[in-house]
């Protein structure tokens, strides 16, 4: 067992977090990498309602008696979302871990702290970090440019921003993106990480609820086989590199500035999930970290958790103490 502040605050055997994602963080999931000793999150915007939200986090429940998670990312969107009530069905599920993402919880923070829950920011730069432990954050999940989603516009890799957040954070941290395997864990505590956090990888899990031929191409899929889309708009974001990802980036390249009108029919959102749902690759856009140059298997989530933490033990104890003369 790899013991660390994370591991003992989240109360899990594992310092593996599973990422919130849309349309993949589900009970079937979420349990499962709850079960392998992770903590598995559930993400409250896949549901449609908070009441859905109510039912998955009943459902997971009794999928699993580990600690899980939920995520709710606070981003500005077209209709508004009832973020509150989101919060409030978190909250009533007996939701113990809450993972924030986009802009500051600051506002969620009595009602959390209320309940008794570890609120995990996360977040994209050392000001943002400090920031989130400031306003009572437990922990910080820290993202460098190699992760899926959005990395902000900084474009710090993660074998730079860790360290310099672990120079100035008191609180435990969680490092995010570019990890999959056991010399990433291993690499992330020698930063002055406290556990990692994975979203990409788990994706390409025998429970993950996607499309076999979404997998199939991430195993196939080298390091460069992702796209950065929306660098014009400041609003980075690290998708998989298909025909869509590579229209999008040929209408920013274009002079003159981008009309985000232009590339709404591209990037829908709900063209993304029929692609996770359904498996036709070139439908819409579907995140994805450099980390899928390192998948080369659709483990299920104990094989990958139990693999993971011995090689990082390996590593930890016998390759790098042997180095010590």
């Amino acid at each position: 067992m790899l013991k660390t502040a994370v591991t003992e605050m989240l109360g899990i055997e594992h310092p593996i977090v599973q990422g919130g994602m849309m349309h993949v963080g589900r009970a079937e999931l979420a349990s499962a990498v709850s079960n392998a000793g992770g903590l598995g999150i559930l993400t409250a915007l896949t549901q449609p309602t908070p009441e859905d939200l109510t039912k998955e986090i009943a459902r997971c429940r009794e999928m699993t008696d580990k600690p899980f998670g939920v995520n709710i990312t606070l981003l500005p969107t077209i209709n508004p979302v009832p973020y509150d009530e989101y919060a409030q069905a978190a909250i009533e599920g007996g939701i113990k871990v809450i993972e924030t993402a986009g802009r500051s919880p600051e506002q969620f923070m009595p009602a959390f702290k209320a309940a008794g829950i570890k609120v995990i920011h996360k977040c994209t730069s050392v000001r943002h970090a400090l920031k989130a432990e400031k306003i009572g954050c437990d922990m910080v999940s820290i993202d460098g440019f190699e992760c899926a989603g959005h990395p902000g516009e900084d474009d710090i890799p993660g074998l730079v921003l860790i360290p310099c957040a672990a120079n100035v954070l008191k609180i435990p941290m969680i490092a995010s993106g570019g990890f999959g395997d056991g010399r990433g864990l291993a690499a992330a505590l020698a930063l002055g990480a406290d556990g990692i956090n994975m979203g990409t990888r788990f994706v390409a899990t025998k429970e993950a609820p996607v499309h076999e031929n979404v997998k199939q191409r991430m195993v196939e899929a080298s390091e460069l086989d992702t796209a950065l889309i929306f660098r014009t708009l400041r609003n980075t974001a690290r998708v998989f590199k298909n025909s869509i990802a590579d229209k999008v980036v040929e209408i920013e390249a274009q002079p003159g500035q981008t009309d985000f009108k232009d590339l709404q029919p591209l990037v829908a959102g709900v063209k993304g999930r029929e692609v996770l749902d359904k498996g036709d690759l070139e439908y819409g856009i579907w995140t994805a970290g450099m980390v899928v140059g390192l998948i080369k298997d659709i483990p299920t989530c104990e094989e990958l958790l139990k693999t993971i933490v011995a090689d990082a033990q390996e590593i930890i104890a016998a390759r790098l103490a042997g180095m010590v003369g």
